[in-house]
């Protein structure tokens, strides 16, 4: 079996990646960052000092295949009362853990329970508590993804510097073996610095980027993002991550179907952050650089899932 490595939180990577992938006969592993700091998660972060669970929770859904009933039931949000916002797959998950003192344990019993595919598992990227922090282009130091992926206290439209994790800490021994193990690794898709580049902070991921003979793969986002991605092409978006893998790119796999003007008005009125299409930069690499029409035929401006694996099929 070749070994597919994936890293990227939020819904992006779970919608268009692990839902098509698992369905061919890879081993495939995905890796989360663990540093949402938002919603449902980040109040039970704060009030029991568990592990961000939110990415991982969406993972192992998309790769269980307990029948439709319990994934409904994994997937169910709370609406009114003391629960409010949260769902119930989080507060299993923090059931698992409180029950098990063990994260790890958590999730493995968590990942029996949803009968993960025997070909899938799903890694966080570091096993002790840190936060996410980024520097702004006027030197002002904000804290946590909750605030970078959707700028509230800060203005989005000043670049972001650098990322970076405080306190430091090290990634998981298995994260580092599967990387060192893989044929083939995907970044993304996904917001660039909240989601996809937050899983190469931690020590000890970059020495194992190095070391790894895997092919590496980006999926370049369709639209740029207020507050992170503002103004960028494909280009830019292939330098920054190379800047965070301390190592070049083999392959960038970017959308080249052009959205119309209408499309993105509509998009725009539910998604309000994602602001314009992802330029393209002319006389990219096509050896390395690699176009296709990735979009959805209708709303939402998103990653097409067949598609998209369409071509990471011919990569691999």
């Amino acid at each position: 079996m070749k070994k597919i490595v994936c890293f990227g939180g939020g819904k992006a990577m779970p919608k268009v990646i692990l839902s098509e992938l698992k369905k061919h006969p890879f081993k495939i592993t995905s890796i989360t960052s663990m540093l949402d700091s938002g919603g449902s998660t980040g109040k039970l972060v704060k009030e029991y000092g568990i592990l961000p669970m939110g990415d991982i929770r969406r993972h192992l859904l998309v790769f269980s295949e307990q029948n439709q009933e319990i994934k409904d039931l994994f997937a169910f949000r709370f609406k009114t009362g003391e629960f409010a916002g949260h769902s119930f797959g989080n507060l299993f998950i923090l059931a698992e853990y409180l029950r098990q003192k063990d994260f790890i344990r958590a999730i493995k019993n968590v990942s029996d329970f949803l009968k993960i595919k025997e070909n899938c598992e799903c890694l966080p990227a570091i096993l002790e508590k840190t936060n996410l922090f980024a520097e702004l282009e006027n030197g002002k130091i904000i804290k946590g993804e909750d605030e970078i992926d959707v700028p509230k206290k800060h203005n989005g439209n000043l670049k972001i510097k650098r990322i970076f994790v405080k306190p430091m800490v090290k990634t998981n021994p298995v994260v580092l073996k599967r990387t060192k193990e893989a044929d083939l690794i995907i970044l993304g898709p996904g917001d660039l610095y909240s989601s996809v580049l937050a899983c190469f902070l931690p020590q000890g991921i970059k020495e194992a980027i190095k070391e790894t003979t895997a092919k590496i793969l980006f999926i370049c986002p369709i639209m740029e993002k207020f507050g992170e991605t503002n103004n960028f092409s494909v280009l830019d978006f292939s330098k920054e991550v190379e800047k965070y893998l301390g190592k070049k790119l083999d392959f960038v796999l970017y959308n080249n179907k052009i959205i119309l003007k209408n499309k993105l008005k509509i998009h725009k009125k539910t998604e309000p952050q994602l602001l314009g299409q992802v330029k393209v930069d002319k006389n990219l690499d096509k050896a390395r650089f690699v176009g296709k029409d990735l979009v959805l035929i209708k709303e939402p401006i998103f990653h097409e899932p067949k598609k998209t694996i369409k071509e990471i099929l011919k990569f691999i």
